[in-house]
């Protein structure tokens, strides 16, 4: 005689398999976008320069541009973990400086790279080229030429942008077949007689 399955662990091992090769599928789209993504960003470096466009928040179609800036006035300085052209530890010195009369503070530019957390000599401000990055909150201009007593900081790079959706998306699917084996096992043994019936 046919043993039934049981219900309940059936359908909770169902949804969890389920769910479990959705987001290995979802993992699989999030590749798609990013290598996109990142074509997006390959493109943007080869492109002319552009004024740095001061107090739009962050535009992903802008990452990696070559861009140019002026600095009226620095108005205040931060230190950021970095590192310099060479891949040393160190930190990344970040100015935010006014961009015209009437404007609020419009650029962020990363000045340059320094062993120590303290403030570089003053600067006064004037022309930023370099190349456009992000943080969390707002565009970056990280200058080719550091102001004086500071090293270059290393430039954008796309290799620090992770693309590693696929092995997530294996890792998804080899647990949604290891939860249908472990639970094929189990129904397996529940099938099973007790040891010493016939």
């Amino acid at each position: 005689m046919t043993r039934r399955l049981p219900l309940l662990p059936t359908l909770l091992i169902g949804l969890a398999v389920a769910l479990m090769v959705g987001l290995g599928f979802w993992q699989l789209d999030r590749r798609a976008e990013k290598e996109r993504l990142l074509a997006a960003y390959a493109r943007s470096a080869t492109l002319p320069p552009i004024a740095f466009p001061v107090g739009r928040g962050i535009d992903e179609g802008l990452m990696f541009r070559r861009a140019t800036a002026f600095c009226v006035r620095p108005v205040s300085w931060s230190a950021r973990a970095g590192r310099n052209a060479r891949g040393e530890p160190g930190w990344s010195h970040i100015v935010t400086c006014m961009t015209g009369g009437a404007e609020g503070p419009g650029l962020h530019a990363d000045m340059g790279w320094s062993s120590a957390a303290e403030a570089p000599a003053e600067w006064r401000g004037g022309p930023v080229r370099g190349v456009i990055t992000a943080d969390r909150h707002d565009m970056i201009l990280v200058a080719d030429v550091p102001v004086a007593g500071l090293q270059p900081s290393a430039p954008p790079s796309m290799d620090d942008i992770p693309n590693n959706h696929l092995a997530y998306a294996v890792q998804w699917f080899l647990f949604a077949a290891v939860a249908v084996f472990i639970y094929g096992l189990a129904l397996r043994r529940r099938g099973q007689p007790p040891d010493g019936n016939a």
